[in-house]
């Protein structure tokens, strides 16, 4: 498996190499310390199984070099490292369709987890940041995410048409839950967990696993319950 670590902080990169090679000895993992360089290691290295990436460093300007890497390189899936700590950046990444969000202040042991449930194929999101956004401004009339117009199409699908146990795995899956968590809390096998999300993205036309956290989230998860208030 072969991942690229783009970030222009040095110590960044050997902390993450260190985490990664921790998990997986087998790892081929490259560096870039900036957007030229990292696009240009993709383009060296068509078959890279995974970039993470900061969202700001040379020549990468937050949300617009996210989506120029989404666009050059649309089946390369993408984690974000960041230094930002509030729900606009995570659900905008999630809408630009990565499958990962890990602040940098975060301990080692939530990077761990974080890039192990990447590595095993699931999303993995910041949960204690959707719940800190959700519970501070419950009581707000406007909310504070600014959606993208994908987004916007993305709230409008009717949840009508899921079944409960459908909407059951969304509620845990909007919470952060990964695919064994939520076979465990619903007395399930993971396999039919996913059969069921697999059900869940054919019925809603979604994407991928990606689209269905973030739309969990805001369907199921505490900016729901944000956005009711």
């Amino acid at each position: 498996m072969k991942i690229l670590i783009a970030d222009d902080h040095w110590v960044v990169r050997e902390s993450l190499k260190q985490v990664l090679r921790g998990l997986r000895q087998s790892l081929e993992l490259f560096e870039a310390e900036t957007f030229n360089e990292a696009q240009a290691t993709l383009e060296a290295h068509p078959d890279v199984d995974l970039l993470l990436v900061d969202l700001v460093m040379p020549g990468f300007s937050d949300f617009d070099g996210l989506r120029r890497l989404r666009a050059s390189f649309p089946d390369v899936p993408v984690v974000v490292i960041s230094v930002h700590e509030d729900v606009d950046h995570v659900m905008r990444s999630l809408g630009h369709g990565v499958i990962g969000y890990i602040p940098k202040s975060s301990g080692g042991q939530e990077i761990e987890r974080a890039l192990e449930r990447v590595l095993e194929g699931e999303v993995s999101f910041p949960r204690r940041i959707i719940e800190r956004s959700g519970s501070a401004v419950a009581s707000s009339a406007t909310p504070s995410y600014v959606q993208l117009p994908s987004e916007r199409v993305a709230l409008e699908r009717d949840p009508s048409v899921l079944t409960d146990r459908q909407k059951d795995i969304l509620l845990l899956l909007g919470q952060g839950y990964s695919v064994k968590r939520i076979a465990s809390e619903l007395e399930l096998s993971s396999h039919t967990v996913r059969v069921h999300l697999g059900n869940i993205m054919k019925g809603l036309n979604m994407r991928d696993r990606a689209e269905a956290v973030h739309y969990a989230i805001r369907h199921f998860g505490p900016l729901a319950a944000r956005d009711r208030g």
